[in-house]
C-alpha cells in the first residue's frame, strides 16, 4: 500500500502517513481535531488491547493491536512537532539514552545479581533522575504517575512502601485485613440503608469499599498475581458463562430477563457444570 500511495517504507512511512492526515490541506477531518488530551484515552485503550491480545496467545491480534498502539505515538509525536515542541526521532532518542543510562550492567560496567537487584537499582536511577530534574519531593512514594488506572498505582505505592520496610511480612494478616475491612463495608451498608439520601453515609461506604479494593491488590501482590490480568480472567469467566446460560436458556424456548432469580441461578450453575464437564 505504501508503494502505491508512493510513501517511503517503513517507520518514514508512517509517519508520512499521519503527517498527511494532519495536513491542513486535504488531511482528514477527524484527525485534525484531535489534540493530546482527545487522543489520550484511545491510548490508554489500544495498550489494554495489546495486553488482550497477549492474554488469549493471539500473536497475529498482538501484530495488529502493536501497530494500533504505535500509531498512538506517532500521533501524539507529530502533534508536539506540530507545536515546535519535540518531534518523533526525539522521543526515540529520548526512551534510546534513558535505556542505556538505567541499564549500566549491560551498557557499562556495573553488575547486578538477579532481576530483583536490577529492579533496586532501576529504582534508585529514577530517583536520581528526578532529583537532576529539580524534583525536590523526597518521598519513597515519589514520582508515581496519577495517571495509571487506580489498580495499578496501589499496588505500585505498596511496592514502594516495601521497599523500606512497610510491608505485612506475610499473607495472612493481609487476609485478616481484608476481612476486617468487609466487615466495615457491611456497618456503612446498614448506614446507606438507614440514611439513604445521607450523603456522608455514602461517602463512608465509598471509602470502605476503596479500602477493601486496596487490600485486595495487596493481596494480589503479596501472591505475585497482576491485579489486571487476575480480573480481565474473571470478566473473561463470567462472561463466557453468561453467554452460556443465555445459550441454555434459548434452547429451552425462554429469555433469562423473563425468568426469577433462581431460574437464572439454576442455569448459572449448569454452565458450571457443563465447563467442568461434569454436567
Amino acid at each position: 500500500m505504501a508503494e502505491v500511495l508512493n510513501l517511503p517504507q517503513g517507520i518514514a512511512g508512517l509517519l508520512a502517513i499521519m503527517a498527511k492526515l494532519r495536513d491542513r490541506d486535504g488531511g482528514c477531518p477527524w484527525d485534525l481535531e484531535q489534540d493530546f488530551a482527545s487522543i489520550a484515552p484511545y491510548t490508554i485503550e489500544e495498550a489494554y488491547e495489546v495486553a488482550d491480545a497477549i492474554d488469549r496467545n493471539d500473536l497475529g491480534a498482538l501484530k495488529d493491536e502493536l501497530g494500533d498502539l504505535l500509531l498512538q505515538v506517532v500521533f501524539h509525536a507529530r502533534m508536539a512537532e506540530e507545536q515546535g515542541a519535540f518531534a518523533f526521532d526525539d522521543v526515540v532518542a529520548a526512551i534510546s539514552d534513558k535505556m542505556v543510562r538505567r541499564h549500566p550492567h549491560v551498557f557499562g560496567e556495573a553488575s547486578v545479581e538477579d532481576s530483583q537487584a536490577q529492579t533496586v537499582v532501576w529504582e534508585e536511577l529514577k530517583r536520581r533522575e528526578r532529583e537532576a530534574a529539580g524534583e525536590t519531593d523526597s518521598s519513597a512514594l515519589a514520582g508515581i504517575s496519577r495517571g495509571l488506572p487506580e489498580w495499578q498505582r496501589a499496588v505500585k505505592l505498596q511496592k514502594r512502601a516495601a521497599a523500606v520496610g512497610f510491608d505485612w511480612p506475610a499473607v495472612d494478616p493481609v487476609i485478616a485485613k481484608l476481612h476486617e475491612e468487609i466487615d466495615e463495608v457491611r456497618v456503612e451498608f446498614e448506614a446507606v440503608a438507614a440514611a439513604p439520601d445521607d450523603a456522608a453515609a455514602q461517602a463512608r461506604l465509598e471509602e470502605e469499599i476503596g479500602d477493601v479494593l486496596f487490600v485486595c491488590a495487596n493481596l494480589a501482590r503479596h501472591g505475585k498475581v497482576d491485579v489486571g490480568a487476575a480480573l480481565r480472567r474473571a470478566n473473561l469467566k463470567f462472561e463466557r458463562r453468561f453467554r452460556a446460560m443465555e445459550m441454555l436458556a434459548a434452547q429451552d424456548g425462554l429469555s433469562l430477563a423473563e425468568l426469577p432469580l433462581e431460574g437464572q441461578d439454576a442455569y448459572w450453575e449448569q454452565s458450571k457444570r457443563d465447563e467442568r464437564g461434569d454436567g
